[in-house]
């Protein structure tokens, strides 16, 4: 049997025998763990793009709820009976218009008897200017004195004139009847039981939005903005932004803002939630990293800055607005920083990376 001994780079060892070919290797276990040393060594590549200043321009989903624009519960001012009423509920009433008509027996006998000693004390005091004409037959306090009785007298008929208007209930704006609590022949007395009936104004209603703080910041009036009800799917809506409380509460952390919606074919109703979509901006640009950028640990909320020699660090952020596929980002960061795109907390700090630019 013929053998037949090769060396290959000083590392491989090639037997030819008669039963076949055998290799063997000739590297040594200090050059294999150099080898590993070396593959271990080399840094890990990482995508990579600069921190963005950008104008924000986005919108936030808030709740709303719409109100009316007016509205008043109508309550009886004196004690009466309910005798005549012309309104339902979900009846449309005008300004001024009668909704009810109340009779109060007692009332009525009072005023013809404050009438009665109005007329009784005028004609006393017709003839006490007649006799005054002689001197020394009336003295000068009981001409005074019948003088201010009459002024008394008048007043008191004119008080129960003005009483008795309260007798006719009318609406004190356009809109609709929404509730109706009485009928007719029931006793009514001021302070106490439910409202003879609710009047709201529907052509035109107050959307309410609880605007959270780090919102209210940019706030204007006349701003347009849009919304939707769920009893009308797809379909948007439009309010002009009137009214800013300029006071934050203190529970929800929200400012409350009014809207003015236009409503005059009385499609949306008091009550209705709405889906408000909410204009978020910014005075000035702000920075903008990639969503997936941001890392948050149980510890801190950042992500990692990449220094021109490969060097890994974390910087501390606070998050702002999404917009997109980005985030607003506040801390220590500059527009001129380069951060890894997919952070992980798996990338610790210090370590060497080599940075490869990828597309913000």
């Amino acid at each position: 049997m013929q053998t037949r001994m090769k060396v290959i780079a000083g590392s491989v060892l090639i037997l030819a025998l008669s039963s076949g070919l055998t290799i063997f290797s000739t590297t040594s276990p200090s050059q294999e763990r150099l080898n590993q040393n070396t593959l271990v060594a080399r840094p890990q590549s990482v995508d990579v793009v600069p921190v963005q200043l950008r104008q924000l321009q986005t919108t936030a989903r808030l709740p709303g709820e719409l109100l009316p624009y007016l509205a008043v519960d109508l309550y009886p001012k004196v004690a009466a009976f309910l005798n005549w009423i012309g309104v339902d509920r979900g009846d449309d009433v005008q300004q001024g218009q009668v909704l009810a008509r109340l009779v109060a027996p007692e009332l009525r006998a009072q005023r013809a008897e404050a009438e009665a000693k109005l007329s009784a004390d005028q004609i006393t005091l017709r003839h006490l200017h007649t006799a005054a004409e002689t001197p020394g037959v009336i003295a000068v306090n009981d001409l005074e004195v019948a003088e201010k009785t009459l002024d008394a007298d008048r007043a008191r008929v004119t008080a129960f004139k003005e009483i008795e208007d309260y007798l006719i209930i009318a609406a004190p704006f356009e809109g609709r009847v929404t509730e109706r609590q009485v009928h007719p022949g029931a006793l009514l007395t001021p302070g106490q039981g439910k409202p003879l009936f609710r009047i709201e104004q529907l052509g035109r209603l107050r959307l309410v939005v609880p605007v959270p703080e780090a919102n209210a910041g940019e706030i204007a009036e006349g701003v347009e903005v849009s919304f939707t009800v769920s009893a009308y799917p797809g379909e948007r809506f439009t309010g002009v932004v009137r009214r800013i409380a300029r006071s934050v509460d203190a529970k929800t952390r929200t400012m409350p803002v009014e809207l003015d919606v236009e409503n005059e074919k009385k499609r949306l109703a008091p009550g209705m939630f709405a889906e408000v979509e909410w204009p978020v901006r910014r005075p000035h640009a702000t920075m903008f990293v990639p969503r997936s950028a941001v890392v948050t640990t149980t510890e801190q909320i950042f992500v990692i800055r990449v220094s021109d020699d490969g060097t890994v660090e974390w910087v501390s952020i606070q998050r702002g607005e999404v917009m997109g596929d980005l985030q607003e980002v506040f801390g220590g960061l500059k527009p001129s920083d380069t951060v890894v795109v997919r952070g992980t907390d798996e990338l610790r700090p210090g370590t060497k990376v080599v940075a490869r630019s990828a597309r913000f």
